[in-house]
């Protein structure tokens, strides 16, 4: 795909809405790029699989992983003022919730606009302006007056999902992209750009791409994919949280422009150090700009994909996000670009000696 498409295809799926357990949205913005890559699946979860055409059933199986689903929030409880009680879906700073627009998914199946909100400070004491904002004090005004007209009139529901309402947008002039799920609507884009840019090549792997469902909240989704796909290896591609506005210079591992970041180890999983340098050598190699990271926190879903099975070496290429798990991030599209030139370049070139050498 040519770059206006492939903008456009990230647009597509980072406007969709679906936090964790409600990825149909994403999922139906996904599947127009699915068409000509070959077999196309859908599970009970939503876990979404493409199977390349190219696969002939000899090679070892590559996953190819990303996830679907977003940081967002449950209505947990209606409030006799009409607005609505939440729980988080995924992990947010409490104070970076409020102020927003979302939107609400309503019994009719329609997005419905909402504010998160909290108590304004004509009102609070000075204790309660001191006070660290708890999720007990956030709720989603959605302008209605009683809890009757929240039920009747706008149809809501406990258990209704509730996502940032974002747009996402492009400047050429600054190569930017800002937009809202990033994490990992992004991983997402760069499996989908990966297997049409590898279309119709003859390979000694076989790809099976996974848009997994639920890793914002355990990482589930990719537990029931890398156990359908039982791969011999995997990429999982990331929209990894950014630290270049956040960390003093010499820690600065995960800078947009800098290209892709492949790490070395997080909360849950120590990477395969044979086919990390394997990665990072054929990045210097070709060329490619990447960092590679030692994160003390965190986790993908390499941390289930990893432990499936015969023990699959699992890389992880992350795209640089500043402000992941807010309603906002920002990215380079260069990283994006060169996240996938470095996993189609490792496609290329692996085969069943190099997977057997890790």
């Amino acid at each position: 795909m040519d770059k206006k498409t492939t903008l456009e295809m990230i647009a597509a799926i980072s406007n969709a809405n679906g936090t964790s357990g409600f990825e149909d949205e994403v999922v139906a913005a996904a599947l127009p790029y699915t068409e000509g890559l070959g077999e196309v699946n859908v599970d009970h979860m939503r876990n979404l699989y493409i199977r390349r055409k190219e696969n002939t059933g000899r090679h070892p199986v590559v996953q190819l992983d990303a996830h679907s689903d977003e940081v967002g929030f449950m209505v947990q409880a209606i409030c006799p003022d009409g607005t609505l009680h939440i729980i988080q879906l995924g992990g947010w700073v409490n104070h970076n919730i409020p102020a927003h627009k979302v939107w609400v998914l309503n019994k009719f199946g329609e997005y419905i606009p909402g504010l998160t909100a909290s108590k304004p400070p004509h009102f609070m004491t000075e204790q309660e302006r001191k006070a660290p904002l708890e999720m007990k004090d956030i709720k989603v005004d959605i302008g209605a007056v009683s809890r009757e007209e929240t039920v009747e009139k706008f149809g809501i529901r406990i258990g209704a999902p509730v996502v940032p309402d974002v747009t996402f947008t492009y400047s050429e002039t600054t190569d930017l992209m800002v937009g809202k799920s990033f994490d990992c609507r992004l991983g997402c884009a760069a499996i989908l750009q990966t297997m049409h840019t590898l279309a119709g090549e003859k390979l000694d792997v076989d790809i099976v791409g996974a848009c997994a469902a639920q890793e914002e909240v355990g990482v589930r989704g990719a537990t029931v994919t890398a156990q359908v796909i039982n791969p011999d290896i995997a990429i999982v591609f990331e929209g990894c949280p950014a630290d270049d506005t956040c960390v003093e210079p010499y820690m600065i591992q995960t800078a947009i422009k800098r290209g892709p970041m492949l790490r070395h180890i997080d909360a849950r999983m120590i990477t395969n150090p044979r086919y990390q340098r394997y990665a990072l050598d054929l990045a210097e190699e070709l060329g490619i700009p990447v960092q590679d990271a030692v994160r003390s926190a965190g986790s993908t879903n390499g941390a289930a994909i990893h432990l499936t099975s015969k023990a699959v070496p699992v890389i992880v290429i992350g795209i640089p996000v500043r402000y992941a798990h807010t309603h906002y991030g920002i990215s380079a599209y260069a990283d994006f670009d060169n996240a996938v030139k470095l996993a189609c370049a490792i496609l290329r070139k692996l085969d069943a000696a190099s997977i057997e050498s890790f």
